[in-house]
């Protein structure tokens, strides 16, 4: 009864409004380790739905053109970007002996959008519930730690709006915590995160194609439509002014919705999941994110990539 009553009372807190999306996540995370989870099941459920909603709603706040462009932009550095990453991330799975599915999985989560994109692979790889597990708590683990440190990082450095956006959508492992690291940063951070975000979360789909053709498997590659009604509500942004009220009230919702779902999502790690990971996998996708955000990082700082 009283985890009901702390969880409750938390998710209502987060969904204020007058609290950060770090702060929600950091509530979340005490939550999941010092109480037993009452909705687990439900809370799964709700957060995916949730955040593709705020994500559409923040869609209102977004002008058409500059989300071609930063796609534009974006495409090259996602399509070498995913590359290294898958194959940096199997190297580095032999070199510390973790099993093959694992490792593919968590390079997948690291390359494209995290837990996303290990919930669309994992069962054409047929990956047992252990491995979603690990693969799952090792990129949730360090998407969290993201999302807290990436702020604090972002102004030390003096980055601006747009470099910082940039590095969160190509260093940070699920959209949640781009889109939330961002919003933490600016509003021109948050605009350039979210579209090469989503862009790089379309490669769902073709690496999921892929997997299903080398495994000779039948698979039902789930296609991320909450992208195509980001950009719709960008369209009406950008062509029909006269929403301009209205755009700006989804938008809010929108926000105060991420925020709830990053405490949801923080709320889903626990003891348990921790001892489940194991240290060879955490090993493995500790260092294959800081190869991807430290590189990520010095190619931005250097100039030689940006939008």
């Amino acid at each position: 009864m009283v985890s009901k009553v702390v969880f409750l009372l938390c998710l209502l807190i987060s969904a204020s409004g007058f609290v950060s999306p770090p702060l929600a996540l950091a509530m979340g995370l005490a939550f999941g380790l010092l109480f037993p989870h009452p909705y687990s099941n439900e809370t799964k459920t709700l957060s995916k739905w949730l955040l593709q909603a705020s994500v559409v709603g923040l869609g209102f706040g977004m002008n058409l053109h500059q989300v071609l462009r930063a796609g534009r932009s974006g495409f090259v550095y996602t399509v070498f970007g995913i590359s290294f990453a898958l194959l940096a991330g199997m190297a580095l799975g032999r070199l510390f002996g973790v099993r093959r599915i694992p490792a593919f999985l968590i390079s997948t989560g690291t390359a494209i959008c995290g837990g996303s994109a290990i919930a669309a692979v994992g069962p054409i790889t047929r990956a047992s519930d252990e491995e979603m597990a690990v693969s799952l708590g090792t990129v949730f683990v360090l998407n969290s730690v993201a999302l807290l440190i990436f702020p604090a990082i972002g102004a030390a450095l003096k980055m601006t709006q747009s470099q910082f956006g940039l590095w969160a959508a190509l260093a940070i492992h699920d959209t949640s915590s781009v889109v939330g690291a961002a919003a933490k940063y600016g509003t021109a951070a948050l605009a350039v995160a979210t579209t090469v975000k989503l862009a790089r979360a379309l490669w769902i789909v073709p690496l999921a194609l892929a997997t299903a053709a080398l495994r000779h498997a039948r698979a039902k590659v789930p296609w991320p439509w909450f992208i195509a009604l980001f950009c719709l509500a960008a369209v009406c942004n950008t062509y029909v002014p006269s929403g301009a009220s209205a755009y700006a009230i989804f938008v809010k919702v929108a926000k105060v919705g991420l925020t709830a779902t990053l405490f949801l999502i923080g709320s889903g790690i626990s003891v348990a999941t921790l001892k489940t990971v194991g240290h060879k996998p955490l090993v493995l996708g500790i260092v294959l994110w800081l190869l991807v955000s430290v590189g990520s990082l010095w190619l931005i700082r250097a100039g030689w990539i940006g939008l």
